[in-house]
């Protein structure tokens, strides 16, 4: 009588970060089935629809205009500040809707999570998508606005969704994580909005970056926001590059992103029972 083999369970483990992005990726439909959802359900039932956005971006203008470029008389050299703030208003405000919108996904969106099987990563990245649609409006809106203050139009406006996809990466480093620890922890989500909108005065969206005196310089290099905002008006106006040394933004960026993911990976399987 032979002795039977012993029963061996394999256990399989987390996928790697590659491996987990590749699972994101393949579940593409998903994602743009969700940014449709949100783009439909932010604008239905509104009689004015998308032109909600223009107005309350040409509001905001008029009020920064009136206090920055008029009152505080901040200058900005040949450029008229409408042209010049715009881009800031705009890079600034999509960064401040993802951290928002996609660091309470998994919240606002429970009901779901605790149903379905997927990689519940998609609905930050859904999120943070979805708020291009906004983005390209404003972009459309800027262009109209050079238009109408007599600013050249060049073909640097080609490398504008470069910088788009910079704001998406930056936005996503934070959101990821937020979405992750809002699940414990929903203080995050009233603490948050406050650092996000203190943050708008140490960067550099309503004034010149040379505005900063010299030995503070290096608190603009290491904010990714500020190499994105002087690149987006480089983008749209008659201005010199940014300064190689805003490179060094995207490091914490890079770092935010890759760990975020990691994080998140590893408390997914958590997420449904801890809602």
């Amino acid at each position: 009588m032979t002795e039977s083999a012993p029963h061996i369970t394999i256990v399989p483990g987390k996928p790697g970060i590659a491996d987990y992005c590749k699972q994101v990726v393949r579940h593409h439909a998903l994602i743009r089935t969700f940014v449709m959802r949100e783009i439909k359900v932010k604008y239905a039932q509104t009689y004015l629809g998308i032109m909600w956005s223009i107005i309350q971006a040409l509001v905001g203008l008029v009020i920064i205009t009136l206090f920055f470029g008029y009152l505080m008389n901040i200058d900005t050299g040949a450029v008229p500040y409408p042209v010049f703030a715009f881009p800031g208003m705009m890079g600034w405000y999509y960064f401040s809707l993802v951290v928002a919108y996609s660091g309470s996904s998994l919240v606002q969106s429970q009901h779901l999570v605790q149903k379905v099987n997927f990689p519940k990563i998609v609905l930050p990245v859904a999120y943070a998508v979805s708020g291009l649609f906004e983005f390209v409006v404003w972009t459309a809106l800027m262009l109209m606005l050079l238009l109408a203050f007599g600013q050249a139009i060049t073909l640097k406006i080609l490398l504008i969704p470069v910088f788009m996809g910079l704001l998406l990466i930056t936005g996503l480093c934070i959101s990821i994580w937020l979405a992750a620890l809002t699940i414990r922890y929903r203080d995050l989500l009233i603490i948050i909005p406050y650092i996000i909108g203190f943050g708008i005065f140490v960067t550099p969206v309503f004034f010149p970056g040379t505005m900063v005196p010299e030995d503070f310089e290096w608190l603009l290099f290491i904010n990714p926001m500020a190499g994105i905002i002087e690149g987006l008006r480089w983008c749209f106006l008659d201005m010199a590059a940014p300064d190689w040394q805003y490179g060094a933004g995207l490091l914490p960026v890079i770092v935010l992103l890759l760990t975020g993911i990691n994080h998140f990976r590893a408390v997914e399987v958590r997420i449904p029972d801890e809602l």
